[in-house]
């Protein structure tokens, strides 16, 4: 269309790296195309603008934020402009999955070019999303035309890994079996980076990495690398491919769950663009979730939290504020993240709050809020340099009066016939009319606060239409998690979602190929009756069910594990039933099946703080555990399974009846042999007769008052939420029944061993007192202690490693890995992991263990998992540890990718696995 119509067809597209790729592509066909952005230097984008205006070229790629040059305005007006076309349309509906605000001035521009003729092109886009795409871009009666979702040559796989470690082995298997090129999702840059190590490590393939913390000539390199052929895959985050046009892409792969059935169906759209079978594979673990519901928490932020941003750079006694959003975040020690920031700064600019100031390449911005047809006779007849500095603003500005227009200083001063000095002081005094908004040129980002009088609850922010949106976002994410959960065919799946609910089943997708049906993930079949995983399901939700539902993920697995750490005896759950009971597993692994029950529906996740989630039974899980009936349905992967059978191998016995009669009993009655845990968190329990007799009691509102004070102030102090502290419910309790003993108020609903021993001595003080006691001294969070090293035990201390191993002493001789297995010792890993930490090479560990090398090396990867300090120099010989640590730094570990070039022959995939998790222990720590 662009071609045929003759004129100018302008091209708005959202991102500045893929314009390079479609205009190129463009040129090779013979149309004259060009892309104005700020990739080029002023004087090439002023060269380019005047050919646009002389009708040099038949399209022009712009970015949004284009719009807001005088300079492309005046040469848009001057062209022959006959279509508009606005690629990625999605983007200019907040409903949509890819929303950006510049979007949402496409309308206002398209007026005051005269409405010209207008396209708006998407792949993804829901009804709800087109009719907002019609309203935003002020379209009267526009044609619709949906093509159809179907894309037949495409092959949709979900493949169920709830660990990082089988998602690689998962990937490296599929890359394996399909060659090509292809384009790998994941969801951080640390993720990307770390994904496009392990493939160039276990493939050899060249992959390469695309995510915005590079700078710009790598990313660049990266693109250019991948369009050729140059480099086969690359691994990206989700700003890659939009646009590109490559026909060859062999497969799509999400390593991570994407927000939207929108963003993944775009993302794997990318596939088999010249119509040949590709595939598309999504890695579904139920764990990722929590890294999608941080995004929409970010996006979506709390009234207060925007309030308090709002307030802080009001009360900033700076014209133009230029502070990055980290350092917002830290001045205020938000809990959000800089993107979270970024959310509340958009909120405040829609709301006329404060306007943010794009870096302008060193020009300066004039804003006038008349409608006057011009402000010079306001002036005084002698002001004859303000007078003539205002008509050449005027001029510049023309019709968009209430619009920031950039423009150049030195071009606006020749203008005036004024030198530059002179025509910037006019400016500063021409700030004093009320409709004339000057801000100096700048580098980098800024902002200006519009009304500093203009307090918070003035600004008009409709929070109940965020929250909307927000369950909006939720939705879309449940759509997701059932897609990849579901057993229906995949292709009919997503055409149902975009409106076309008459499709029929595609014969080729992972469920359509094995002939199910119904809901539940893809598994083998045989996996659910395999007695070793019976037993392992029973006793993991067993374990939840002991631990009365209060704890995390991973402190379920440590205790499941049989893991010597500090904080399991704090909390008592070294005493349970079931601790231990999957010694046999790694604790990575049993993380694994907690993933499995929870992605299959048998445990629920339930945030007690904010991103803080805790295990809980669902009535499904419940009915398993008791054995009422058989799991169905488990996403085991192949490596999972095989742990499970050695465990249940090792153990020799079925769960048992002893347990299976414990988790019976009501979560208030303990069994002899386990003393009740200590309450932590806010999770109500079990209510006692004594209890509610309390809640019947008449409440002192004035001593409530006061347990709030006292509370909030604790909470500060300690640096808590006020809900850890204590409850709502524990605070009601304690003004009805007003305990005056540590026996009385330890009987309280909510105050357990640890709570009382924390905080009982300055509750009773004001409990008999009536006064506000000082709280206790800071001490460290319960929820999250330091990362434990297991208990101290006293073998002999080693002597200096002689010459040979076989010399060592026999007294230094652990026990050998069959005697460790014996209930009430340490696991086989720890003794590795104590000769390794008094010096011992992994050689002399395997001698005096009697174990191969590698299995040393699994050892150490155990106690890493166990949290206890490993150092990679134990493995990696000196040169190797200097070259890693030098090439990766301090704080770059996403230049690993250069470095694996640089590998020795020999240097094995773990070792360089093990380097990096202990970098990330450390970088934890």
């Amino acid at each position: 269309p662009a071609v045929a119509s003759g004129g100018l067809t302008l091209v708005i597209s959202p991102l500045i790296a893929l314009m390079k790729d479609q205009v190129d592509q463009l040129v090779a066909r013979n149309i004259r195309a060009t892309y104005i952005n700020s990739t080029l230097d002023p004087a090439e984008q002023y060269a380019r603008l005047d050919g646009m205006a002389a009708g040099e070229y038949e399209l022009v790629y712009v970015v949004p934020e284009r719009f807001r040059s005088s300079r492309f305005h005046e040469s848009v007006q001057k062209a022959d402009l006959r279509l508009l076309a606005v690629d990625e349309a999605h983007c200019v509906s907040e409903w949509g999955h890819d929303f950006r605000p510049d979007y949402s001035k496409i309308g206002r521009f398209r007026a005051q070019m005269g409405n010209p003729t207008t396209i708006a092109l998407t792949a993804t886009a829901t009804d709800l999303v087109r009719r907002d795409i019609v309203e935003l871009l002020n379209l009267h009666e526009p044609k619709v035309f949906v093509t159809g979702f179907d894309r037949p040559n495409l092959f949709y796989t979900v493949q169920h890994a709830n660990h990082r470690t089988t998602k690689d082995e998962v990937l490296i298997e599929f890359l394996n079996r399909h060659p090509g090129s292809g384009i790998i999702y994941a969801n951080s840059r640390r993720r990307c980076e770390e994904v496009a190590a392990t493939i160039q490590l276990r493939t050899g393939r060249r992959a390469g990495v695309y995510h915005a913390g590079m700078e710009r000539q790598e990313r660049h390199g990266s693109q250019d690398d991948f369009m050729s052929g140059r480099m086969e895959i690359v691994v990206a985050t989700t700003a890659f491919g939009m646009g590109i046009d490559k026909a060859d892409v062999r497969f799509v792969v999400h390593y991570n769950l994407p927000g939207t059935l929108e963003a993944y169906y775009q993302e794997a759209g990318r596939a088999g663009r010249d119509g040949k079978t590709s595939q598309c594979m999504l890695l579904f673990s139920y764990s990722d979730r929590k890294i999608q519901e941080f995004f929409i928490e970010t996006a979506y932020p709390a009234r207060e939290v925007v309030a308090q941003v709002y307030d802080y750079l009001r009360s900033l006694d700076v014209e133009l504020i230029q502070l990055s959003q980290q350092e917002i975040k830290d001045r205020l020690r938000l809990e959000i993240g800089p993107s979270g920031v970024a959310a509340c700064e958009s909120l405040l600019e829609r709301a006329g709050g404060i306007v943010r100031m794009e870096r302008g390449q060193n020009m300066a911005t004039i804003q006038i809020d008349s409608e006057l047809p011009t402000l010079v006779d306001l002036l005084p007849k002698q002001a004859t340099v303000q007078r003539k500095v205002l008509r050449v603003l005027e001029k510049l500005v023309g019709d968009r009066r209430g619009e920031q227009v950039y423009f150049l200083l030195e071009s606006a001063a020749d203008q005036a016939g004024l030198d530059r000095d002179s025509f910037v002081r006019s400016l500063g005094q021409l700030n004093s009319l009320k409709s004339v908004e000057y801000t100096p040129p700048f580098r980098g980002r800024a902002m200006k606060v519009v009304d500093r009088d203009r307090t918070f609850a003035e600004l008009e922010i409709d929070f109940q239409e965020l929250q909307a949106r927000k369950q909006s976002e939720y939705q879309k994410l449940d759509r997701v998690i059932d897609f990849a959960r579901s057993r229906v065919c995949r292709q009919a799946a997503i055409l149902d979602y975009f409106g076309e609910t008459n499709s029929g089943s595609c014969g080729h997708c992972d469920n359509c190929s094995t002939g199910r049906s119904g809901p539940g993930p893809a598994i083998p079949q045989a996996a659910d009756t395999d007695p070793a995983v019976l037993e392992s399901v029973r006793i993991a939700l067993s374990g939840v069910a002991r631990s009365r539902e209060r704890f995390g993920r991973n402190l379920v697995a440590q205790m499941l594990h049989g893991a010597a750490a500090k904080k399991l005896t704090k909390m008592g759950l070294q005493k349970l039933s079931t601790y231990g009971l999957l010694k046999h597993m790694t604790q990575a692994q049993v993380n694994e099946l907690l993933d499995c029950l929870t992605s299959a529906g048998y445990l629920l996740q339930q945030e007690y703080e904010r991103f803080k989630p805790i295990l809980k039974l669902s009535e499904l899980g419940r009915a398993v555990m008791k054995g009422e009936r058989d799991p169905s349905g488990l996403p085991i992967s192949a490596s999972l399974l095989a742990a499970l059978r050695m465990n249940h191998a090792a153990r020799g016995n079925p769960i048992m009846p002893k347990m299976m009669r414990a988790v019976d009993l009501p979560p208030s009655i303990p069994e002899a042999d386990e003393a009740p845990l200590p309450f932590i968190e806010s999770t109500p329990v079990a209510e006692t007769p004594a209890a509610s007799l309390a809640e019947e009691a008449p409440l002192d509102t004035d001593l409530l008052e006061q347990l709030q004070a006292w509370r909030k102030m604790t909470a500060a102090q300690n640096n808590l939420s006020a809900a850890y502290v204590l409850p709502n419910h524990t605070l009601e309790t304690l003004a009805r029944q007003r305990p005056r003993t540590s026996d009385e108020l330890q009987q309280v609903k909510g105050i357990g061993p640890a709570k009382f021993e924390r905080f009982g001595p300055s509750l009773l003080a004001l409990l008999n007192n009536g006064k506000l006691a000082t709280p206790p001294a800071a001490s460290p969070k319960l929820v999250e202690p330091p990362q434990p090293e297991p208990p101290k035990v006293a073998p002999p201390k080693p002597a200096p490693i002689a010459s040979t191993v076989a010399t060592k002493p026999k007294k230094f001789e652990f026990p050998a890995e069959q005697d460790e297995l014996l209930p009430g010792q340490h696991p086989a890993h720890y003794w590795t992991w104590r000769l390794l930490k008094a010096g011992f090479t992994p050689a002399e560990c395997a001698a005096i263990r009697r174990l191969d090398e590698p299995v040393i090396l699994d050892h150490a990867l155990r106690a890493l998992d166990a949290g206890w300090q490993v150092d990679a120099g134990w493995f990696l010989p000196a040169p190797l540890l200097s070259q890693l640590t030098a090439i990766i730094g301090p704080n770059r570990p996403e230049r690993i990718r250069p470095l694996l070039t640089q590998l020795p022959p020999g240097t094995r995939y773990e070792e360089v696995q093990l380097f990096l998790q202990c970098r990330e222990q450390a970088s934890t720590a």
